[in-house]
């Protein structure tokens, strides 16, 4: 890998170090107060990294170098490029996937791409009991399962289930996720295939958020042609979870995502400005609902837009899965006020209040002409 210095001058008896490039203070940014992820002493990442703490790096090998070790101490890892997580060498096992594919992030890290080139296939970034991570500027092709499992007892006529998604975050705190995209790219579902009567699953989540996870923004990034995008909270009986996974989605471009935009258990989750845009007819991802309340789960959306080709009203956006606490002010559905009052058959006795407001300081945009500048500002710059 490359070590990155910072160039020094010299005038006389001083030796300053010259003023950072517009690069090196962009790796350097810490997470805004406008989300979750600036609360409770906010999230730097390796914003004040040391001079030989900053890594470039162009291959899963130089990845893993400047990810591993045992230090935690401030990091910045710049990815140059695609990264592909085999190395060029195909997987040959279950075991040799799940050795591989994981890519484990630790604590006090950035990890931010170069440019708009940079990305990971065949990757799954694991944040596991870490502590304020940041993820920018960079692509990720949702890992395709090579050996998906079959379950006869999921469901009444059995079930593929597939391991890996784009990125996990198990019971880690303060993170924020800004300008990526995540998609499923080359590998979409209408190559899934049928075996056991089923459609064999290749592809898990894009980002998914567990156990207890806790402070976290994801901001103006994009999810693209995706069934289970992002799923908030481990199970319905992960009680562990009540209390934490306080999470702001804002600015973000949700483009023809089947369901999952989020699908929130236990969690208190902040939705604003961001832009939904697919089909209920499209051939491979046809959107089912966009915001999922399941089990003592509690949003807040605000200002978000969806144009969903035939959408007609709350009852195709919002779905409940034993949750009910939902909230939403100045959203649009096909350019038309998103009203919460028809009677939706799987709402119960209706919508509830949220119950709590979100205890930082935002600055919402007007719907109208909203997606124009989500999808001309939203994912790797």
């Amino acid at each position: 890998m490359q070590l990155v210095t910072l160039a020094l001058v010299s005038l006389g008896l001083c030796a300053p170090v010259l003023a950072a490039t517009p690069a090196e203070q962009v790796w350097r940014q810490a997470a805004p107060a406008d989300g979750w992820a600036g609360a409770e002493g906010g999230t730097q990442g390796g914003s004040t990294a040391a001079a030989d703490r900053v890594f470039r790096v162009k291959d899963i090998a130089g990845l893993r170098d400047a990810l591993g070790g045992n230090d935690s101490a401030p990091r910045i890892v710049v990815i140059e490029g695609l990264i592909d997580a085999t190395g060029g060498e195909a997987f040959s096992s279950p075991e040799d996937q799940a050795r591989r594919v994981l890519v484990r992030v630790p604590s006090n890290t950035t990890l931010i791409g170069a440019d708009k080139s940079a990305g990971f296939v065949n990757a799954n970034l694991m944040l596991k009991g870490v502590d304020n991570v940041i993820l920018r500027n960079f692509s990720i092709e949702t890992p395709w399962d090579a050996f998906p499992v079959w379950d006869p007892k999921d469901g009444p006529a059995g079930h593929w289930n597939s391991e890996y998604d784009g990125v996990t975050i198990d019971n880690a705190r303060h993170v924020w996720v800004d300008h990526v995209l995540i998609t499923d790219g080359r590998h979409t579902d209408d190559q899934n295939g049928m075996a056991n009567g089923q459609e064999v699953q290749h592809h898990d989540g894009s980002l998914d958020v567990k156990k207890a996870s806790d402070f976290i923004t994801i901001s103006w990034s994009v999810f693209r042609l995706h069934d289970k995008n992002n799923l908030i909270g481990h199970s319905d009986k992960s009680s562990a979870d009540a209390g934490h996974l306080r999470i702001t989605f804002h600015h973000n471009l949700f483009d023809n995502i089947t369901q999952r935009a989020p699908r929130v258990r236990y969690g208190q989750v902040h939705l604003y400005n961001n832009v939904h845009t697919g089909s209920k007819t499209h051939a491979v991802y046809p959107h089912q609902y966009s915001h999922g309340l399941g089990v003592e789960s509690s949003l807040i959306s605000e200002a978000n837009v969806f144009d969903i080709e035939g959408a007609k009203d709350v009852c195709d956006i919002v779905k409940a899965f034993g949750g009910t606490r939902y909230e939403d002010r100045g959203s649009l559905i096909n350019g038309k006020p998103m009203d919460l009052t028809p009677v939706c058959k799987n709402f119960g006795d209706g919508l509830q209040p949220a119950g709590w407001k979100p205890p930082y300081a935002y600055t919402l945009d007007k719907p109208e002409g909203l997606a124009g500048a989500v999808k001309a500002g939203a994912g790797p710059r």
